[in-house]
């Protein structure tokens, strides 16, 4: 009983570590990657249970903001190899394991 209380502290303490967005590549302006993380993690925390979800409010936000062509991936384990226009790129991680990838391409 004692292992299963340590451990669902331990897992809350993991979650509360890696509740930050952390920026694993980016080659966005200042400005753009700012409100793209907020944005990425706005769309995370409000669909917490579905990636598809909150994909598409990134990308339509995104697109709206700033021109159309934006694709978002988002999810846990996955590899990715993507052509990308310069200065669009956003690659990150929030709540620990999950990563977003947001690009544009024309």
């Amino acid at each position: 009983m004692a292992e299963t209380v340590d451990g669902k502290k331990d897992e809350a303490d993991y979650k509360r570590l890696h509740s930050f967005p952390l920026i694993r590549h980016t080659d966005m302006p200042e400005e753009m990657r700012v409100e793209t993380m907020e944005l990425c993690v706005t769309a995370c925390e409000k669909f917490a249970t579905n990636n598809e979800s909150a994909a598409k409010m990134i990308k339509e936000s995104m697109d709206k903001k700033f021109g159309s062509s934006w694709h978002v991936v988002i999810g846990e384990g996955f590899g990715f190899e993507i052509t990308h226009e310069m200065k669009n790129l956003l690659y990150m991680f929030f709540g620990g394991g999950l990563a977003v990838c947001v690009w544009k391409c024309s």
